[in-house]
């Protein structure tokens, strides 16, 4: 992420010039909310073949074992960083029907949570999937109030990466 402009035309060089290089990110899949991007465009602009090579996504990971519907799903990435900024994403996302994935950081998980009740209802069902695929990794499920209410009182919870999935909103009837 901090070198990746600069060391893009350097790799994509090696590229051209018959080498292999692998784009791996520490925490997850590049590209889905980790750096490879500049570099991924840089490498299609040259006319290099690239190839995905499977690995660990925290999105399908949490997901898979959530406990809520994946057929169809919306990943958010992570939300906006200022409190009035991520209240109105998320407004604006209140009635995606499909399963919503989030990405949170540890100093910001209660009071996402305590946005995404108050915006989205108390009751909508929800899961935090903590620390994925480490030690302490850990899941939470409940409603949103209760997450919220957990987040504030539960110091682990408050730890470490966390992926939040929720539910979608009900479907509108629709007039025949």
């Amino acid at each position: 992420e901090h070198n990746e402009r600069a060391r893009a035309a350097e790799l994509v060089e090696r590229l051209r010039s018959g080498q292999d290089v692998a784009l791996i990110s520490d925490a997850g899949t590049p590209l889905v909310s980790d750096p490879g991007y500049q570099l991924l465009q840089a490498a299609l602009a040259a006319g290099v073949t690239v190839s995905p090579v499977p690995g660990p996504c925290a999105a399908i990971a949490a997901l898979s074992v959530a406990g809520l519907p994946g057929d169809r799903f919306c990943f958010e990435g992570f939300l906006p960083q200022r409190a009035a900024a991520r209240r109105r994403r998320i407004a604006e996302l209140a009635g995606e029907t499909r399963t919503l994935i989030l990405y949170e950081a540890p100093h910001r998980i209660a009071a996402s949570l305590a946005d995404l009740a108050a915006v989205l209802g108390a009751g909508r069902h929800a899961c935090v999937a903590r620390e994925l695929t480490k030690q302490f990794e850990s899941f939470y499920r409940g409603s949103l109030g209760e997450l919220a209410e957990l987040a504030v009182g539960d110091a682990n919870l408050r730890r470490g990466e966390s992926v939040i999935i929720v539910a979608g909103a009900a479907a509108e009837p629709v007039d025949p």
